[in-house]
C-alpha cells in the first residue's frame, strides 16, 4: 500500500513539474509572438478602412495610404480579405477663426501757471497760463483661419485584435496642410514602432526558437 502511494505521489509530482514547464514555455512565446508591437512583422498588405466623420474623414483616409505607401514597408490593398491587418478609426478636419483683442491707451497731461497782481501804484498787471493734454487710444482686432486636423486609428488583425494604434493632430506645418501632415505623423508612428519591434526580435533571437527541452 505505501509503495503504492509513493509511486502514485512520484506520479503527481512528475505531472505537476510537466504542466509548470509547458506553461511557462506557453507564456514565454506568447510574450514573443503576441506582444502587439512585435505582431506588427507579421503585417504586409494593409487595407485602410472607411474613416467615421463624414467627407473630411474620406480626404484624410486617401492621404493615410499615400502616406503608408510611401515608406516601402507595406503593399496597400483595396481588397480587405487580401489583407494581413485592417486600419480603422475616426479623424476629422475642420476650419476655425482664431480672433485676438488688445487695447494700448497712452495718456499725459501737463498744466503751468503764472500770475501776478501790482500795487496801487502799478502801472500794469497780469498773468501766464498754459497747459498741454495729449491722449491716445489704440485698439487691435486680428483674425485669423486656420485648419486643425486629428486622426485616432488602429491597426488590427482578422479577428479583430489591435496590433497598434495611435492617435495625431496638428494644426498645419510648413510645407503642408493640416491633413497631411496627420497622415505623414501617423506613417511616421507606425514606421518607428516596426523598427522597434526589429530591434526588440533581434536582441532576443532565443526567444523565438522556443525553450530547451
Amino acid at each position: 500500500m505505501k509503495t503504492l502511494r509513493f509511486i502514485l505521489a512520484i506520479l503527481f509530482a512528475a505531472i505537476a513539474l510537466q504542466a509548470q514547464k509547458s506553461g511557462a514555455a506557453m507564456n514565454e512565446v506568447k510574450r514573443v509572438s503576441d506582444t502587439p508591437s512585435e505582431s506588427l512583422l507579421g503585417v504586409k498588405r494593409i487595407y485602410v478602412e472607411q474613416l467615421k466623420g463624414g467627407a473630411q474623414a474620406d480626404a484624410l483616409r486617401e492621404l493615410i495610404i499615400a502616406s503608408l505607401d510611401s515608406t516601402k514597408l507595406f503593399i496597400m490593398t483595396d481588397n480587405s480579405t487580401r489583407a494581413d491587418a485592417i486600419l480603422k478609426g475616426a479623424a476629422d478636419d475642420h476650419a476655425f477663426t482664431d480672433t485676438f483683442d488688445s487695447d494700448e491707451n497712452v495718456s499725459s497731461h501737463e498744466n503751468g501757471g503764472k500770475s501776478g497782481t501790482g500795487s496801487t501804484y502799478s502801472k500794469t498787471s497780469g498773468g501766464i497760463y498754459g497747459g498741454l493734454s495729449a491722449s491716445e487710444n489704440e485698439s487691435h482686432h486680428i483674425k485669423e483661419r486656420k485648419h486643425e486636423a486629428y486622426a485616432a486609428v488602429r491597426l488590427c488583425n482578422h479577428d479583430g485584435d489591435v496590433l497598434w494604434s495611435t492617435t495625431q493632430e496638428s494644426l498645419g506645418a510648413k510645407f503642408r496642410g493640416a491633413s497631411a501632415d496627420v497622415a505623414a505623423k501617423i506613417a511616421r508612428q507606425l514606421t518607428l514602432d516596426v523598427d522597434r519591434a526589429r530591434r526588440n526580435v533581434a536582441a532576443e533571437p532565443h526567444a523565438l526558437s522556443g525553450p530547451n527541452p
